[in-house]
C-alpha cells in the first residue's frame, strides 16, 4: 500500500529529483533508470498494479522458467509458496515478487513454505507459515526489500509497468533524502556484489548461493 500517493503530474519531476541524487551512484543510477523509463507503459494514468491477463501470462510463464511449479489457486487456499509450487491468483507483480524470493532467499530456505519469512499478505496458511518462520526482525525487512527491488527490475526487464510496483511499495516514500538515497544504493549494491544485478543494473538469473549466516548477519550488520 502506498503511505504517500504521487499525483501522476509531480510524478515526472520526483522521479527526476531521485536520478538526480544518484549520479555519483552509477550502477544504482541505471538500475533505477530501467524503471523510471517504464512510467511511459502507464496506460490511463493508472499507477494501480497491472491486471492485465497478458501480463499475468507472462509472470506465470517466467516463473516456470525457474523451475516453480504452478497452482492456478489464490494464496488464501493454502500457501503463497508452498516450497514446490506458487499460487498464482494474483497481480502479476506479485507474482514476479515471489520469483524474485526465490533468487534471494537462502538454498535452504527454497523448499520452506512461504520462503521461511512468514505468511505473505494473502496467504491462507497464515499460523503454519509463521511456525515455520527462521528468519526475523532487521534480517528479514532486508531480504523484503532485496526481493522487492529485484522483483520490479525483473518487471522492467519483462516491459511491464514496473513503476506502479516501484510506488506501490514505497521506493519514493522518502523522495530524494539522504536516507532514501543510502537505502536504495545499499540494496542495489548487495544485489549486485551476489550476482543478482550485472553492471547494468539489469537483473540477473542467479541464485542465491550463501546460507543464512553468512548472507543475512553481514546484512543486519550493514
Amino acid at each position: 500500500m502506498i503511505l504517500t500517493p504521487i499525483p501522476l503530474p509531480d510524478l515526472a519531476a520526483t522521479l527526476d529529483r531521485f536520478d538526480a541524487c544518484l549520479a555519483d551512484a552509477p550502477l544504482a543510477q541505471a538500475a533505477f533508470r530501467r524503471i523510471a523509463a517504464t512510467l511511459a507503459l502507464v496506460r490511463d494514468g493508472d499507477l494501480s498494479l497491472s491486471q492485465d491477463p497478458e501480463h499475468t501470462r507472462q509472470a506465470v510463464a517466467f516463473a516456470r522458467t525457474f523451475g516453480m511449479g504452478i497452482l492456478d489457486e489464490p494464496p488464501t487456499a493454502g500457501y503463497t509458496w508452498d516450497g514446490h509450487a506458487l499460487r498464482v491468483r494474483m497481480e502479476p507483480s506479485v507474482i514476479i515478487h515471489d520469483v524474485a524470493h526465490l533468487q534471494v532467499c537462502a538454498p535452504e530456505r527454497r523448499t520452506a513454505p512461504d520462503f521461511g519469512l512468514g505468511a505473505g499478505p494473502e496467504t491462507g496458511l497464515r499460523a503454519e507459515a509463521d511456525a515455520a518462520m527462521s528468519v526475523f526482525g532487521v534480517a528479514r525487512e532486508l531480504e523484503e526489500s532485496l526481493a522487492s527491488l529485484l522483483g520490479i527490475l525483473w518487471e522492467a526487464e519483462l516491459e511491464q509497468p514496473a513503476i506502479c510496483a516501484f510506488l506501490e511499495q514505497n521506493w519514493l516514500e522518502g523522495g530524494d533524502s539522504p536516507h532514501n538515497r543510502a537505502h536504495f544504493v545499499k540494496i542495489v549494491d548487495h544485489l549486485a556484489a551476489h550476482g543478482l544485478l550485472d553492471a547494468d543494473g539489469r537483473p540477473t538469473r542467479a541464485l542465491r548461493e550463501t546460507p543464512d549466516e553468512a548472507f543475512l548477519t553481514p546484512l543486519a550488520a550493514a
